[in-house]
């Protein structure tokens, strides 16, 4: 379990590491290296995802490891609560950041419209932090749309017992 504690409150997280070890590896990695502190949810679309895990708060890129294969295949599925690597358009691009499904979002599964996101875990407590985070108010900010008006911080990402 890894417990996260934002500036919006703290929330809870189970890995998926027999379905998507590949994607669980890489973020108890990030994890461990306590990269996600000081990061920010950077993307708020309320009704969709809330997206972190690679931004700074001045909105600056955070080096990062190397890309791992898309697990999109594992048969999990974008539901509520689920936590996914956020990737570019190239398929095989998901490094540090994540996204927590608001809602059920099949379109993003992996199907004959798009390859898909790889789901490889879920929030387990906290959900309301989460929804409260998704209500923060969006406009464009530095540049980047869909972005929160006010700092939505990690101020640390660690590994707790269950």
């Amino acid at each position: 379990m890894i417990k996260f504690e934002t500036s919006h409150g703290n929330f809870t997280v189970e890995l998926f590491p027999k379905e998507a070890p590949l994607s669980a590896e890489n973020f108890q990695k990030y994890v461990d290296d306590k990269y996600f502190d000081g990061t920010i949810f950077h993307r708020i679309i309320p009704n969709f995802m809330i997206q972190g895990g690679g931004m700074t708060t001045d909105f600056a890129s955070k080096e990062t490891r190397a890309p791992i294969k898309n697990e999109a295949k594992n048969g999990l599925k974008n539901t509520r609560g689920t936590l996914s690597m956020a990737r570019t358009s190239d398929i095989n691009s998901a490094t540090s950041q994540f996204f927590v499904n608001l809602v059920d979002n099949a379109f993003l599964d992996n199907g004959p419209r798009d390859y898909g996101y790889a789901v490889f875990g879920r929030v387990t407590e906290g959900m309301d932090t989460v929804d409260k985070i998704a209500a923060v108010k969006t406009g464009r900010r530095k540049g980047y749309q869909d972005a929160p008006m006010e700092d939505v911080v990690i101020l640390s990402a660690r590994t707790v017992e269950k």
